[in-house]
């Protein structure tokens, strides 16, 4: 993709300086969208001791399907808006909120989370199932990207995903609902205050957040390589990457792009 700045990206580039979010809509296909909801219906009945909400790289990093979706050129080519050309993946994890009982995520901000340095890196946030404040969408606080990183404090009083939340008062009226469609990409900025309410709709919230990094930000945790991160475009920098999973027939999530896979 070519990233000069073109009159579109420039204007993307601005609201997300200004906002620290910005939404794609239709990006991925409606087959696509579908495959991906019949993986996670596939990784439930694998791990069904497992809440939905955590369906994160310790249960898909040998997973091809689930590289095939997070290298989507569509997806990229997104990223690179954002990055440039040279392109990794940091992390990825469906976050699925069954009806009724979905848990919500309380206000944080990601970089409070990750090591990487700098923190240059985009959160994309893919959209198996219509998002709505009903069903528990993420909600961001508009401007919020241009705090500090706040500390975090335990909140394991009331169940949520991440059993923390921001140590500082956020005024949820300044929040945000980010409604979407299937298929439709929220991308938001790694500083930016944002959470999610719990589902108690009738309708499941499943989507899938992916962490791009250019390969010039270097992941700085223990283990290495860390076991989500995968080069997927351009040069490869300095960090260590896992080894592209191969499909096996009758063992991993079959799909439609699996020959290219094995």
């Amino acid at each position: 993709m070519n990233t000069t700045m073109t009159a579109e990206r420039a204007t993307v580039l601005e609201q997300y300086r200004r906002d620290g979010y910005n939404i794609f809509r239709n990006v991925i296909d409606p087959e696509l969208v579908a495959e991906s909801s019949d993986h996670i219906a596939w990784l439930q009945q694998k791990y069904p001791d497992v809440r939905p909400e955590h369906l994160g790289h310790l249960y898909l990093k040998d997973d091809p399907f689930w590289l095939r979706l997070v290298s989507d050129d569509r997806l990229l080519d997104i990223a690179e808006l954002y990055l440039g050309p040279d392109l990794a993946l940091f992390a990825s994890h469906y976050i699925v909120k069954p009806a009724f009982i979905g848990q919500p995520v309380l206000w944080h901000q990601d970089a409070a989370f990750w090591p990487l340095e700098p923190m240059e890196v985009v959160t994309l946030w893919l959209a198996i199932d219509d998002s709505t404040p009903e069903n528990g969408c993420v909600r961001l606080v508009p401007g919020s990207q241009t705090m500090k990183i706040e500390p975090m404090k335990d909140a394991s009083d009331t169940e949520n995903v991440l059993g923390q939340e921001i140590a500082v008062d956020v005024d949820e009226s300044q929040a945000a609902d980010m409604i979407l469609r299937s298929g439709d990409v929220e991308v938001h900025h790694p500083m930016i205050v944002h959470g999610s309410n719990a589902n108690t709709s009738p309708r499941r919230r499943a989507g899938l957040t992916i962490r791009y990094i250019p390969t010039t930000t270097r992941i700085t945790g223990d283990q290495q390589p860390f076991p989500s991160a995968f080069w997927l475009r351009g040069k490869r920098g300095d960090n260590q990457y896992q080894p592209t999973p191969n499909y096996r027939d009758g063992i991993d999530f079959p799909f439609r792009d699996s020959k290219a896979w094995s």
